[in-house]
């Protein structure tokens, strides 16, 4: 197989081989993980993980990399990653990184580019949910990560602009089960299916954050992306319905763009688009793109 012929973000990530001494064996293995989820044949799998270490400064033998598609794929078929769903993520590439906003949007960009555009500074959050989640599902907000509540979304009516947290997807239930055995209305186990991946960034500036965003674009919808009311952006990027491969190598591939691998967390709270900071600072919605979701 040719490496022109794997998914985008497969692509991405095999391109981005770190350099000796920061993690080629780590990264060995999570490429041949990535490529187990891409259903990729174990027999097509060496020559392109060899192809991508060329160049990455020491001699890479067959026998590692037949150990790492050997080993990738036993924590695979023991269950390894369903219980963990979380990947070995990559380290941010700088270089990738500053190709990417010497050439993109900033954050007045974005907003431009927005189908949507509120310019009256008030909250939209509901009209916004409306949207993000049609019907009654049930959604977790919290007026903090420690006090919250998981009920029916006409329950909310009229109260979510006042919070700042919520559960990218509605819950399954409204109660669940959290690791240790406590009942809880947040937990991975009453978290459903996956309607948004959420990508956010640690470090850089809003004009940095929206061209990485416009970047990221190209490989999953973007809906929304929302302030935090303090030092970053949230994109909203529209997941529902994809194979679990695919949302994984996209995510891949925004962690190397220097996304915070946190979001992967199906029961992860981000920023309510719309709500309001501890610090009463709107969450405004810089970006939003309604349009996506009525063609899906």
């Amino acid at each position: 197989m040719r490496t022109i012929d794997l998914p985008c973000g497969v692509q991405d990530f095999l391109a981005r081989c770190p350099k000796a001494g920061d993690g080629v064996n780590r990264w060995i293995f999570s490429a041949a993980l990535l490529l187990h989820r891409a259903n990729i044949l174990e027999s097509e799998m060496p020559a392109l993980i060899s192809a991508a270490t060329k160049n990455c400064g020491r001699v890479v033998t067959s026998q590692e990399i037949e150990r790492a598609i050997v080993n990738s794929g036993r924590s695979l078929k023991n269950g390894f990653q369903a219980e963990r769903r979380t990947p070995k993520w990559p380290q941010a590439n700088q270089e990738q990184i500053e190709a990417i906003v010497s050439d993109g949007v900033g954050l007045d960009g974005l907003k431009e580019m927005s189908p949507v555009k509120w310019n009256d500074g008030k909250a939209h959050t509901e009209e916004v949910i409306d949207a993000l989640f049609p019907g009654n599902p049930l959604l977790c907000v919290g007026l903090s990560k420690f006090s919250f509540n998981t009920m029916a979304r006409e329950t909310w009516r009229g109260r979510l602009a006042a919070r700042q947290f919520i559960v990218p997807s509605p819950m399954s239930k409204a109660v669940g089960t959290t690791k240790d055995g406590r009942a809880s209305k947040h937990t991975l186990d009453n978290t459903g299916p996956r309607h948004f991946l959420v990508v956010e960034f640690d470090k850089g500036t809003f004009d940095q954050h929206a061209a990485i965003l416009a970047h990221l674009a190209q490989f999953a919808p973007l809906v929304m992306a929302v302030h935090s009311g303090s030092k970053s952006l949230h994109g909203w990027f529209f997941v529902q319905g994809q194979p679990d491969s695919k949302i994984e190598s996209f995510f891949l591939y925004a962690v190397s763009v220097g996304a915070d691998p946190q979001l992967w967390i199906r029961s992860q709270f981000v920023r309510l688009p719309g709500g309001k900071r501890d610090n009463g600072k709107r969450q405004e919605v810089v970006y939003f793109n309604p349009n996506i979701l009525r063609e899906n």
